[in-house]
């Protein structure tokens, strides 16, 4: 059993409350073996497209609900969305990367200097981490005996002080590989809104069908992806679907409002 396998059926058994399956997650061995797997594919990008797709949904759908509120027509649906799409799109997606590589150089620096005062300043930097310790509510010799555990391995030491110190833990991912998940997911998930419509071209759907339909894919949609969202969340998955079909539903029904408002300077 992987390392993700065991933590999924320890969430399980905790939301069932099912002491046996717990106890099973929580055999030695079983943990064990899984340390051994640990290493392999895992889900990292789940967050990233998750969320990805959901922005996509929402942001597409609110132009479209937007431009049909004022009423101008399929052509203008196309051209707004679709550059709505790839612009918005390519600006998470640089977002999500620049964000991930400069926690991971903030990191690095800190590091450094952690590394640098533990080199130069080790009984100050034992002092820190004692105190530290202490703070959380450890016993003086507790809080000693740890201090003298880490301080034997360079490398743990440091770390300790990186995440006592500082609360920063290492983020391994790749920043390259996380903007092009966010970036794939939001223009598969953020087209759905437009394929009604770019049927359209090709099909002699009426124009009265259009938007009810794209209202009812992107409904949809995004109630699934809110309930997929429980891959990063662990929430439930009826009330989390439910949760993103309102809040993209509310960002729609505003932009048709607004469209509707303002119908008049679009020449609808």
């Amino acid at each position: 059993m992987s390392l993700s396998k065991r933590v999924d059926q320890a969430r399980k058994a905790f939301r069932k409350g099912d002491p046996k399956l717990a106890a099973a997650a929580h055999d030695p061995k079983v943990i064990h073996r899984s340390m051994e797997k640990h290493g392999g594919v895992e889900t990292q990008f789940i967050g990233e497209m998750v969320y990805g797709g959901l922005d996509g949904i929402i942001t597409t759908f609110a132009v479209v609900a937007g431009v049909a509120g004022a009423n101008l027509g399929a052509n203008v649906v196309l051209i707004l969305g679709l550059a709505n799409l790839l612009a918005d799109g390519f600006s998470m997606a640089i977002g999500s990367y620049l964000s991930t590589k400069s926690e991971q150089e903030f990191y690095a620096r800190e590091k450094q200097r952690e590394t640098w005062e533990v080199e130069h300043y080790p009984e100050g930097e034992k002092a820190e981490l004692y105190e530290l310790y202490l703070s959380q509510g450890y016993a003086e010799a507790d809080a000693r005996t740890m201090v003298e555990i880490k301080a034997k391995d360079h490398d743990l030491w440091v770390n300790a002080m990186m995440l006592e110190e500082l609360g920063m833990l290492e983020d391994t991912s790749h920043p390259l590989k996380n903007g092009l998940a966010t970036f794939i997911s939001f223009i598969i998930a953020g087209v759905l809104p437009l394929v009604v419509y770019l049927l359209s071209l090709i099909l002699p759907i009426p124009a009265g069908v259009a938007f009810p339909a794209s209202m009812v894919l992107s409904g949809l949609a995004l109630f699934g992806l809110g309930a997929a969202k429980v891959l990063a969340t662990q929430n439930n998955p009826w009330r989390s679907g439910l949760e993103m079909l309102l809040v993209g539903g509310l960002a729609a029904g505003v932009a048709y409002v607004v469209g509707a408002l303002l119908k008049g300077i679009g020449g609808g």
